[in-house]
């Protein structure tokens, strides 16, 4: 189940990381044709993917004891409405706020970060990747409970949330459209609720 959840996030959030990723390996490919020592950039994708491993633990756990308490379907889906209404209404809400906010700066601006939290060597970039995944976790956590609501086996539905935190960190008007679209889970928790 690890594995699964690992495989799953890496495919959900290295497409949003793309940007980071090519970049870093633009900044360290000078230093490489010099013959310095430069960070590879498979060890700053390794240390982005540590957190969503981590993460991918965490679940792990939760999908556990979820199933313990009878609150998952076949498809990994909460089954009881009460509480995926009470999901879907707290990830709407996360869209708005301020930690949100802070952790998709970060992940909106890889230039800034990279200017201001270059490291030399692999593990400065191993630490690089770490703190990047850090504040994508920090912008796409609670999306990533929403594959309780609509089932951890669905692919569609898995698809969908990777196309809503990628729209959300590469889009123009993604941080505005975020916002938007946390008005969605907020009003279908409520529907489920009602």
């Amino acid at each position: 189940m690890l594995l699964m959840w690992a495989l799953m996030m890496a495919a959900m959030m290295l497409p949003s990381a793309a940007p980071m990723l090519l970049l870093h390996a633009t900044m360290t490919r000078p230093r490489r044709a010099r013959g310095e020592a430069a960070a590879a950039t498979g060890f700053f994708a390794a240390g982005y993917l540590i957190v969503w491993m981590l993460f991918s633990l965490a679940a792990v756990l939760l999908q556990y004891g979820l199933q313990r308490a009878a609150l998952l379907s076949p498809m990994l889906a909460l089954s009881s409405q009460g509480v995926a209404g009470l999901v879907l209404i707290g990830a709407g809400l996360y869209q708005w706020s301020p930690l949100k906010e802070a952790c998709l700066r970060h992940c909106r601006s890889p230039l800034e970060f990279v200017l201001t939290r270059w490291r030399e060597g692999r593990r400065g970039a191993l630490l690089m990747g770490w703190h990047h995944g850090a504040y994508c976790l920090g912008c796409c956590w609670v999306l990533m409970l929403l594959l309780f609501v609509g089932g951890v086996m669905s692919l569609l539905w898995i698809a969908g949330l990777a196309l809503w935190g990628l729209v959300g960190k590469l889009a123009p008007a993604g941080h505005w459209l975020g916002r938007l679209l946390g008005g969605v889970p907020v009003i279908w928790g409520g529907g489920v609720l009602w």
